[in-house]
Order: structure tokens, then C-alpha cells, then sequence
């Protein structure tokens, strides 16, 4: 069913090309009717394509080519039939509207099955509008100043604008991804549809465009091309290159400089070619916000990696690390597992045992001094860095040895737990987990309470 809708775009736009070269003159059937059919069936073959690119990309490239073909089809009821003048103006903001959403459609479709990062999206979109917005500022000077016509001028800068960046976007993700099919027929198409809107303009200019020239099957070929692109399989890349830091934020400071010589040349730079750069200003203000709040949850994840859940202390994880990166410390590592702690969990519940768990951590807490790390590394197991002498950790393991030597109270029930204690100090020898492990099982085996390695 994919074929023949795929391929119904290029035959009428053939049929579209061939019937113009025969006659000038606006025909109904012709201008009106085969061409909108022809962006239609397009979209209709977007619409059916498998989702095997990005769904984001093939819904934003549906959305685009729908506010586009809206526009053409008011555009060209205007050609025949008499309409109202705001009617016919909801046209230009219809195509307006096709470029952002076109944007972020090359976007994620650039990016293929691959997840986009929401501020590799926000860079590329500060980048191209940053750079754009610097050469439609030149091609406004050197091309279109003597435009006196604002309205006109407007629409008429904005149009290569975007496509200016949508060209940028293109060949960013070329240079990153490589010329793959789907990449090559996407800027193939933004190429077209871009030379089109520049032969548009410089007609409209020179007051010499006529609907249903050239520029409007360019129109039509780029649409189709789009909707091509969309069936080419996107080659998996494991890895992207984001954008350089000083790209994006050379981009951002281009806003400042424009509207600074638009102030002082307000004959050079009209305040309404700022509206991009503004604009870009506000992506950059999102983007900020976007990574403060990626940095917070990525900071938040690696907190929630290193701390028990059940009792908010450090896990082995933490202590691992803490052991690793500070193996000349001066002080000793207890590796501590509770007494009879599965007879009462059995006996009472998993909750029950986890209501143990947080007293225990508590009173353990309570008895550590200032600098110690205390860990919980599993079940009934805990693990303590104490810093000082051998004489002061050993009478660190004694003091948590004592503080379960009085009854936990647990909803209500008086319980007695005790506590094994495997005492290492820091000599310099190395495998102190091991060790200490041993020195707990001894600990535990000969009821001794702290057993030293």
C-alpha cells in the first residue's frame, strides 16, 4: 500500500511541470485543484510512513507541510475567487509556521531512531537562528534597504531567514552524522524549497511573479522530497557530536550587537529584523534553565546511586568509592553485621526488620565521631570509615558495640540486638574490605563483639 502512495506525488507533479510548459494562463484545474492535490497527497504519504525514523520528526514534518499546503490552498482560492483581505493575509502566517515546525522536524529526523537531547535541540536552534539572523541583517542591507513597503519587507526577509537556518541545521548534522541518504535527501530539499522562496522574493520584487511559475512546482518538488525522506532508513549512530560551547554562545551574543547598532542605526537595522534574534534570546534563556534542571536531576541521580534507600545512609557503592579514592587515610574500616536480626524479621515481618534497621542506623550515627562515614552495604551488613590512631578507632568499634547493648524499642516491643565488629586499620597493606570481612566473621564466630585484623 506504501508504494503507489509514496510515488503518487512525483507523478502528478510531473503531470503539473509538463501542463505548465503547455500555456501561461491561471487554469482552475490546472493551479487550483491538481495543485494542492499534489502537497496533499505528500502529506498523505508522510502520514502513512512506518515510524522507524523518529515519531516526533514525522509528526513535526506532517504539522509543517499541513501549515504550509493551508497556506497555498488560501493562496491560490485567491487566484479565482474573491476573498477577504484577512483571509487572504492568514496565508503568510501559515507559512510562517511551516519553517519552526520544519526546524525541529530535521531535527530529531537528522538524529534517526536515536533519542534527541532536548539541549542538543535548544543549541542547534540558537545556532542556526543566531547565524541567520546575521545574514538576512547583510542580505537586508545590501539587497532589500530601498524596500519602503515594511509589511512586504517583512515577510519578505523572514522567508530566506529561515530558510538560512534550516539550511545551517542541515549541514550541522551532515557534518556530524555524515551524507547518508536520508540526511542528503532532506537538505536536497531544504536547498530547493529555499531557492525557491529566493526567486519568489526577487520576483515579487521586481514585480514580475505570476502564480504557477516555476517557483511554485520548486515548492512542490521540495514537499515531495520530504516525503521520500521519510521512508529512507537512518543508519544507527552510537555516538553524536554536540555542538561546541563557544558556537552556541557566540550565537547568543550576536542579539546584544544587533540591537546595539539598531539603536544607534535605526536606518540600518529596522527593530523588526530583531524579532529572530530576540527570539533566539528566549532559547537561549530556555536552554539555560533546561540545563540547570539537567544538572540538578543528574546531581540528584548520583546521590540517589550512593545512599540506601531504607535508612538515607551511603551504600557500598559510596564506600567503595570512598575507600578507593582515599586509600592513604589515616584510620580504620569496620565492617559491622548485626546478631540475631533473621530470627526477628522472620518472626515479624520485613517491615518490622526495616523499623530495626533505621534505629540501629541511628544509634551507630550517634555513636560516631565527627569525620566518620557510616554506610549501610546491605541486609544487616554496615560498614564505618573512622579517622584517627589505632587506639582511637579501636575505641570507636567498641563504643558502636555498646550502643546496642541496651534494648531497641519497635512498636512497642522491647528488642535485643547485638553486633559482630571487624576492626582494619589503614597500615598501608591494602585489601582492607577483605580483611575486615574476616576480622567480622571471627568476630562473630567467637562471640567476641570486635575482632581485630
Amino acid at each position: 500500500m506504501h508504494r503507489p502512495i509514496r510515488h503518487l506525488p512525483a507523478l502528478l507533479l510531473l503531470i503539473h511541470i509538463l501542463w505548465s510548459l503547455s500555456g501561461d494562463e491561471l487554469l482552475q484545474a490546472r493551479d487550483l485543484y491538481l495543485y494542492n492535490f499534489i502537497w496533499l497527497s505528500a502529506l498523505i504519504a508522510i502520514m502513512v510512513a512506518p515510524l522507524h525514523l523518529n515519531r516526533v520528526g514525522i509528526t513535526c514534518l506532517a504539522l509543517a507541510i499541513s501549515s504550509w499546503g493551508a497556506g497555498s490552498l488560501i493562496a491560490s482560492i485567491g487566484q479565482f475567487f474573491s476573498l477577504d483581505d484577512h483571509f487572504l493575509a492568514l496565508s503568510d502566517y501559515l507559512y510562517l509556521a511551516f519553517y519552526p515546525l520544519l526546524l525541529i522536524a530535521l531535527i530529531y529526523l537528522s538524529k534517526g531512531p536515536q533519542r534527541t537531547q532536548q539541549i542538543e535541540t535548544l543549541d542547534a536552534l540558537i545556532f542556526a537562528i543566531g547565524v541567520a539572523s546575521v545574514l538576512i541583517v547583510l542580505i537586508h542591507i545590501l539587497l532589500f534597504r530601498e524596500i519602503r513597503n515594511e509589511t512586504i519587507d517583512y515577510f519578505n526577509v523572514i522567508y530566506p531567514l529561515a530558510d538560512v537556518a534550516l539550511t545551517v541545521v542541515a549541514i550541522i548534522f551532515i557534518i556530524n552524522a555524515g551524507a547518508d541518504a536520508l540526511s542528503s535527501l532532506l537538505t536536497l530539499a531544504i536547498a530547493i524549497f529555499g531557492a525557491s522562496d529566493f526567486y519568489f522574493i526577487w520576483l515579487a520584487f521586481q514585480e514580475e511573479y505570476q502564480f504557477g511559475n516555476i517557483a511554485d512546482s520548486g515548492w512542490l518538488l521540495s514537499i515531495y522530497l520530504f516525503s521520500v525522506a521519510v521512508y529512507q532508513r537512518a543508519p544507527e549512530r552510537s555516538t553524536t557530536k554536540p555542538l561546541p560551547p563557544f558556537l552556541v554562545a557566540l550565537s547568543v551574543f550576536i542579539t546584544p550587537i544587533l540591537s546595539t547598532i539598531s539603536v544607534l542605526r535605526p536606518d540600518l537595522i529596522p527593530i523588526y529584523l530583531l524579532i529572530p534574534s530576540l527570539a533566539n534570546l528566549l532559547i537561549a534563556l530556555i536552554r539555560m534553565n533546561t540545563a540547570l534542571l539537567h544538572s540538578r536531576t543528574l546531581h540528584d541521580e548520583r546521590i540517589l546511586a550512593r545512599t540506601d534507600e531504607l535508612t538515607g545512609l551511603p551504600n557500598r557503592r559510596r564506600l567503595i568509592h570512598e575507600l578507593n579514592t582515599s586509600s592513604k587515610f589515616e584510620g580504620a574500616l569496620l565492617l559491622m553485621d548485626l546478631n540475631e536480626f533473621k530470627p526477628l524479621n522472620d518472626q515479624y515481618g520485613h517491615d518490622f526488620g526495616d523499623l530495626v534497621l533505621r534505629e540501629v542506623s541511628r544509634r551507630f550515627a550517634r555513636a560516631l565521631p565527627q569525620g566518620a562515614l557510616l554506610a549501610r552495604l546491605g541486609g544487616d551488613e554496615f560498614g564505618v570509615m573512622v579517622p584517627g590512631s589505632n587506639d582511637q578507632t579501636l575505641e570507636c568499634a567498641r563504643a558502636l558495640h555498646a550502643s546496642l547493648s541496651y534494648p531497641l524499642s519497635i512498636s512497642g516491643r522491647e528488642i535485643k540486638v547485638g553486633v559482630s565488629i571487624g576492626h582494619v586499620f589503614n597500615d598501608g597493606r591494602g585489601e582492607l574490605l577483605k580483611r575486615a570481612d574476616l576480622a567480622m566473621y571471627r568476630a562473630k564466630q567467637m562471640d567476641m563483639g570486635v575482632a581485630q585484623s
